[in-house]
């Protein structure tokens, strides 16, 4: 009998050619057992160092390069809210974990403000989650709000909204906005807003079912950044080509979708994250984590919010090395490749137990071993 044992690229999987049962049975004990077992504890550090997929490899961003060039040094001459502030809409009964997820997110990656625009029954939830975060208790939701009371209601909420806007470098809307048609409605108004003040806004969760309902709100504006996972992505995909999703060509679908919807930049998650602003398409593959607990989203969309910021700035400043570039695409490919990480270090720890939480820990960490302080 001829056995051959080899590594995949990078995925640590034993294959076995044998003619024998039990060998072929010990191949498949060994591949289910391969990453718990004492004999490979190295393979999730080899996955870590990052996966290039044969289809995105050419297209793959040096991520590490676009965090080292935006993230700003800690200066003791700057002042309180220099490295950014940031704003989160969303947050209602249902759903208070998602807006903390990315509001803290957002001040363990390195922001000096974070805040959380929510409805009053999630607002006292959120702040007992953390004191860290200044939070709105300013969005109202259909049930409490009679149907002759919901233009005054929008239009104070809209102007308490208005107090703050100008003090953000980036809003992040949808993070558990939840679909209540009159908060919706108001949501779009502050959308409008923004895009009024050239504040950049990245939209996740409910906010796509918002946004893919009315393109308007988005279309033509290249400080917006979209960030669908599978399902979200899908529906876009009908919505604005009129087809169905096809992997084949994935990169030349992105491209043709961001630009469609007039170069927002798009950010589709998966096994790679795939990046497009209508000009150029990008990829991401760092090895991150098989653990698919939920609220993982919420931290890349506050992560994205925190680099675009930073991207912008340092365009603005006129770093040589970046100011070709698209900061919504930079911001994009730095939270994508720092969220990675960031699981990969939490699952090489906690393994099948690890939370959302346990990867929020580990972004400060990751951003140092990539951009150290000193």
């Amino acid at each position: 009998m001829l056995i051959k044992q080899g590594i995949n690229s990078g995925f640590g999987a034993i294959y076995m050619l044998a003619s024998s049962p039990v060998l072929r049975r010990q191949q498949f004990l060994i591949r289910s057992l391969g990453d718990y077992s004492d004999q490979n504890t190295n393979t999730h550090q080899k996955r870590m160092q990052g996966i290039k997929f044969t289809s995105g490899a050419s297209l793959e961003a040096d991520a590490e390069n676009v965090l080292r060039a935006i993230t700003p040094t800690l200066d003791p001459n700057r002042h309180k809210g220099q490295a950014g502030k940031i704003a989160v809409i969303g947050g209602c009964r249902e759903y208070t974990g998602a807006p903390y997820f990315a509001a803290i997110s957002a001040l363990k990656i390195g922001a000096d403000l974070s805040h959380v625009f929510c409805t009053k029954d999630a607002a006292s939830v959120i702040k007992s989650y953390s004191p860290e975060l200044i939070v709105h208790p300013v969005l109202e939701e259909s049930y409490g709000v009679r149907d002759d009371e919901k233009r005054v209601i929008s239009g104070k909420i809209l102007a308490e909204v208005a107090k703050w806007m100008e003090r953000f470098d980036c809003l992040v809307i949808g993070p558990g906005l939840g679909r209540d048609p009159f908060l919706l409605d108001c949501v779009s108004k502050i959308i409008k807003l923004a895009r009024q003040s050239n504040v950049p806004i990245v939209i996740d969760g409910d906010g796509l079912f918002l946004v893919t309902n009315s393109l308007d709100l988005v279309s033509g504006y290249p400080l917006a950044v979209l960030t669908p996972n599978v399902n979200e992505y899908k529906r876009l995909v009908q919505k604005v080509l009129s087809c169905e999703v096809n992997d084949e060509e994935a990169h030349e679908q992105l491209l043709s979708l961001a630009k469609r919807i007039g170069g927002v930049t798009i950010l589709r998650k998966g096994k790679s994250d795939f990046i497009s602003d209508g000009e150029t398409v990008k990829s991401v593959s760092i090895y991150g984590s098989p653990r698919r607990c939920g609220g993982q989203g919420d931290i890349l969309s506050g992560s994205v919010a925190v680099f675009l910021s930073w991207a912008r700035h340092a365009i603005r400043d006129g770093d040589s090395s970046i100011s070709s570039k698209n900061p919504a695409t930079l911001g994009c490919i730095a939270g994508s490749a720092l969220m990675r990480k960031a699981a990969s270090l939490a699952f090489e720890n906690k393994k099948r137990s690890t939370l959302t939480t346990d990867i929020i820990e580990y972004l400060g960490r990751s951003l140092e071993d990539i951009c150290p302080v000193c």
